[in-house]
Parts: structure tokens; C-alpha cells; sequence
């Protein structure tokens, strides 16, 4: 009887066989976007925006062809879902980096020593500035986080720690949940008509936009904190139980400094939520083209509605108002990203140390 015996099949030699080079989707791009200018330019002239997407379903197609033929079927459809995916994300990344473009292009006209010293009072076409609306913006959005930060931390502790299967709490969230969504005007009206039956019709102040900011802020730190404190683990509390620690200790030492960089991570982007806020302020705190020193009574401008007015009421010449309000968007935008700076800095620094 005889046996037979199956040899080996002979391996490969290159360990990079039945693989695309690496190069391949860079160079099928390039191609494609060729093509695609090669045909559709002389049809409809330079549109970018056309040949971008004629260049990217032709490099779709022709790196789907090539991979199936070299790798496979479920290797071509895995390429050309990363494919996909790249494109949303740069289409999402565009609107992002032309705004940032846009306004600095625009701003940096204004953005000089003049635009952070001078007000607008007595202002009427070319200079003045925007310190006014600046002083404005730090003592209206600063009250707001005064307020706004130990009421939402406090009901975020309660949530979290005490609420746990209670009518109050799953009232309290159910409420909070419709203030997240409120739209920003009726958070200004409803401050608007809280000063008009405290003090009387037509007050403005500071102040007032500072509570307006603060309807607005609550909902977003209590929720921020409470998810934050809610993914503590329970070991850490329990532990500390074990030695005798009571309830309110635990929260204060363990809880809250286990969680106090997402909380600042938290609080942060609740600031950076309110402090572009334009229809509140328009009606709690008013417009003025001066400082207001007082912060309880009188109109305070802030950089929001200085920008909205700028642009809105242009006058001559027009290009100094236009000027003026980009610099003011400028100014926002930078004031935002430095908030979100020192956040990631104050986050880092009290970040759970990990390791030995």
C-alpha cells in the first residue's frame, strides 16, 4: 500500500505580496485630480469645488480596480471606506480653516494698539476701538461663571452622589435637559422681564446679561460635571467609606479631585458655549460706545453686540466699520482659544497621576 505525500505549497518570497504599494492611493489621486481637471476645464472653466469632487470619485473608482485586482474585493471595499471617511473629514475641516482664514484676513486690518485703548464715544467714521466691548465681555461672561459654576457643580454633586432613584433628581434632570435646548433669545426675555418687575421697564445693566449668560451656562455644567463625577469609580468611594471617611469628605477629597480636570475641561467649554452669545446681551445689557464702570445700572457693551453693531449699522466709510467688526470677531476668537488653552493647562495639572 502506498501513502502519498502532499508537499508544501512554496511560500511567497516578498512578504509585501497581494499588497498595493504604499504610494498607491497618493498617486492615483494626483491622477485623478489630473483627469479631472484635464476634462472638465474646458467644459465649464476652473471650478475647484468640481474638480475636487470628479477627481475624488474618479480616484474612488480607479483605486477600487486596482485593489481588487492586487488584493481582493474586501481589502478594494475597506480602501475605499477609509477613503470616505478622509473626505468627510476634510469637508468638514474646510469651513473651519476658511473661517479662520477669512477672519484673519479681515481682522488683522484693526488689529493694532488703537483697536485694544480707544472706545467709540464721539467715533464716528475711521479709529476708535473696541475696549469698551472688551472690559465688557470679561466682567459680564466672569459674573456669569461666578454664578453659573458652584450651582451647577453643587446640582451635579447632588445628581451624582444623592439623587440616585429620587423624584427631585429625575425632575431636576428632566428640567435641565429643556434648558440645554432653549433657545438663547428667550433666556435674554426672560431676564428682560425678571429686571422689568424688579426695577422697572427698560433696565439694562451688566449684570442683568450676566444672569441671562448664566440660564444659559447652568444646564451645560451641571450636565458636563454630573457625567464626569458619574464615571469615578466606585472603589475609590468605597474605599474611603471603609476607613471611617463620611459621605461629604469623600465627595470633597476623593470625588471631585478624581474628576477636576474634565470638570475644568467642563466649565471651559461651558465659558466658550456663552461667551459669543449676541441676542441675550442685546437685550439685558444694552449698547453703549463708552466704558461703563458701573456694572449694576447703564448699558455695557460686549464684543458680540459690537461686532452685530459694527456690521449691522455701517456707516461712512463703510470699509472702517467692516474693519472694525472683524477685529472684534478676531478679538472673540482669540479670547475663546486662549480659555480652552488654559483649560487643557489646568486639566493637565491636576490630572490623575497614573503609574508610580
Amino acid at each position: 500500500m502506498s501513502t502519498t505525500t502532499l508537499a508544501p505549497r512554496a511560500a511567497s518570497g516578498s512578504l509585501t505580496a497581494g499588497q498595493l504599494p504604499r504610494w498607491s492611493p497618493a498617486a492615483t489621486g494626483v491622477g485623478a485630480l489630473v483627469l479631472a481637471a484635464l476634462v472638465t476645464v474646458p467644459l465649464i472653466g476652473v471650478n475647484i469645488a468640481v474638480i475636487a469632487i470628479a477627481g475624488f470619485l474618479a480616484h474612488q473608482l480607479a483605486l477600487f480596480a486596482w485593489s481588487a485586482s492586487v488584493e481582493g474585493t474586501r481589502r478594494a471595499t475597506d480602501r475605499i471606506m477609509q477613503g470616505f471617511v478622509v473626505a468627510a473629514f476634510v469637508l468638514a475641516l474646510v469651513p473651519l480653516v476658511w473661517l479662520a482664514f477669512t477672519t484673519l484676513a479681515s481682522g488683522l486690518a484693526r488689529f493694532d494698539g488703537t483697536f485694544f485703548t480707544w472706545s467709540m464715544r464721539n467715533v464716528l467714521g475711521e479709529g476708535g476701538g473696541a475696549i469698551h466691548a472688551v472690559y465688557g465681555t470679561l466682567m459680564i461672561t466672569g459674573v456669569a461663571t461666578l454664578i453659573s459654576v458652584p450651582i451647577g457643580l453643587l446640582t451635579a454633586v447632588y445628581l451624582a452622589e444623592y439623587g440616585q432613584g429620587k423624584a427631585l433628581a429625575r425632575g431636576i434632570t428632566f428640567f435641565v435637559d429643556v434648558m440645554t435646548g432653549i433657545p438663547s433669545i428667550v433666556a435674554g426675555l426672560f431676564v428682560y422681564a425678571l429686571m422689568t418687575l424688579l426695577i422697572g421697564p427698560g433696565t439694562v445693566s451688566g449684570f442683568a446679561g450676566s444672569l441671562a449668560l448664566s440660564v444659559l451656562m447652568i444646564p451645560v455644567v451641571v450636565r458636563s460635571c454630573e457625567e464626569l463625577l458619574r464615571i469615578v469609580p466606585n472603589e475609590l468611594r468605597e474605599a474611603s467609606y471603609a476607613l471611617g471617611v463620611p459621605k461629604w469628605k469623600t465627595i470633597l477629597r476623593i470625588v471631585i479631585p478624581t474628576a477636576l480636570s474634565g470638570i475644568v475641561s467642563g466649565i471651559i467649554l461651558a465659558i466658550a458655549r456663552v461667551i459669543g452669545e449676541t441676542a441675550p446681551l442685546m437685550i439685558t445689557a444694552g449698547f453703549t460706545a463708552s466704558i461703563n464702570p458701573n456694572f449694576f445700572s447703564g448699558a455695557m457693551m460686549t464684543l458680540p453686540t459690537f461686532v452685530y453693531g459694527q456690521y449691522a449699522y455701517r456707516g461712512v466709510p463703510v470699509e472702517a466699520f467692516l474693519q472694525r467688526s472683524w477685529a472684534g470677531a478676531l478679538t472673540l476668537i482669540l479670547i475663546v482659544m486662549a480659555l480652552n488653552l488654559i483649560g487643557r493647562i489646568i486639566a493637565a495639572k491636576f490630572a490623575p497621576k497614573t503609574g508610580r
